[in-house]
């Protein structure tokens, strides 16, 4: 994470330059120590205030868990661990004065993330936020930071690192009275174990093989989403359960959601999937989607990290009414834009399944 100097293109310009230097060096396995080093010796130097042109935090995790993060001219870094801040050991390394009144001073930790560990990273526009108002005279604060985290965590232990650093971002900038003050970046690391989904949609080509499909959703580790109504009557008679429709969710355009005792979540199928498939590739932000099953749909898909499509390829005769679009009619097409978009766009592990 790279903060510019000042505000505006220019400290734009030095941030993504400072992280994409950053980036070609981890890529090319240099440490961590010495990737810092030669950043600063490339960053130009302010000629009246006689500092670096940006500020760094990196943070280099390997295989086995194992972190180096080195620090320049950043606000701390915060982890979080069992529900509270804690505070390692980092260790000095000066490198060569480049100028008469100042040393460059490079903070390194090394460290094991755990499971359920955060890793909270953020420019001074963050701590910063708020400087000068009677509340916050002196700014936000790093202890003022470390208590919202840990408050908003206590609240929602399972909250994602995405809807943390907009949580930050947002408080950060509404302590700055909407308008910020400098420029705002936050970043979050959460280690946990991947969340699995499977989607099952449509009904086997052969219907010996109703019990397999259900049988493997039902018994899938994960959350599990059925799109379909021939699918879930089929896990329906499978786990002897009522599907009940939630008549709540009411939109003109978008059949209502369902629910099935065992099954986290049960959608329509074709319209349901083709909506959710142009929304994921638009990038359209769920904030931005009515409640209804698109909403639901999208939601189970992004707040997973596998997805896991167990596709029926049995025709449905419902959808092949020639005045219906092409692009809804056939299943494969749209699981597979489904797929792309999630890998391509959100960083997904998706595979299909087909039965």
């Amino acid at each position: 994470l790279s903060d510019g100097l000042g505000s505006g293109v220019k400290a734009n310009v030095l941030a993504n330059m400072t992280a994409a230097m950053v980036q070609k060096y981890m890529e090319n396995d240099i440490s961590v120590e010495e990737a810092a080093a030669n950043v600063m010796k490339t960053l130009p130097v302010c000629s009246k205030r006689k500092i670096s042109y940006s500020t760094f935090t990196i943070v280099d995790i390997n295989r086995e868990a194992e972190a180096r993060i080195v620090e320049y001219d950043n606000p701390p870094y915060i982890l979080i661990r069992e529900g509270r801040a804690v505070h390692p050991e980092k260790e000095p390394i000066l490198l060569e004065q480049r100028f008469a009144r100042k040393q460059d001073l490079l903070l390194l930790s090394s460290l094991k993330i755990g499971d359920g560990d955060r890793l909270i990273l953020f420019s001074d526009g963050v701590s910063q936020a708020g400087m000068g108002t009677p509340r916050h005279p002196f700014g936000w604060g790093d202890k003022g930071i470390e208590n919202f985290i840990v408050r908003k965590l206590s609240g929602n232990p399972d909250l994602s690192a995405t809807e943390l650093s907009r949580m930050i971002v947002q408080e950060a900038l509404f302590i700055d009275m909407g308008t910020a003050k400098d420029d705002i970046s936050c970043a979050v690391l959460y280690a946990r174990k991947p969340r699995q989904l499977m989607v099952a949609t449509g009904p086997p080509i052969d219907p010996a093989k109703d019990s397999a499909l259900s049988e493997k959703l039902v018994n899938f580790d994960g959350r599990k989403v059925i799109s379909g109504g021939t699918t879930a009557a089929i896990v329906s008679r499978y786990l002897k359960k009522p599907v009940k429709i939630n008549m709540r969710s009411a939109d003109p355009r978008i059949p209502p959601w369902s629910v099935l005792e065992g099954i986290d979540l049960v959608t329509e199928g074709i319209i349901t999937l083709s909506y959710t498939a142009e929304y994921l590739e638009k990038r359209i932000p769920l904030t931005a989607v009515p409640g209804n099953a698109v909403y639901q749909l999208m939601k189970q898909m992004l707040e997973s990290d596998c997805v896991c499509f167990l596709v029926g390829n049995k025709i449905n005769e419902a959808h092949q009414d020639p005045s219906m679009p092409v692009e809804i009619a056939i299943r494969r097409t749209i699981v597979n834009r489904i797929k792309n978009a999630l890998e391509q766009q959100y960083l997904k592990t998706v595979r299909i399944e087909y039965i």
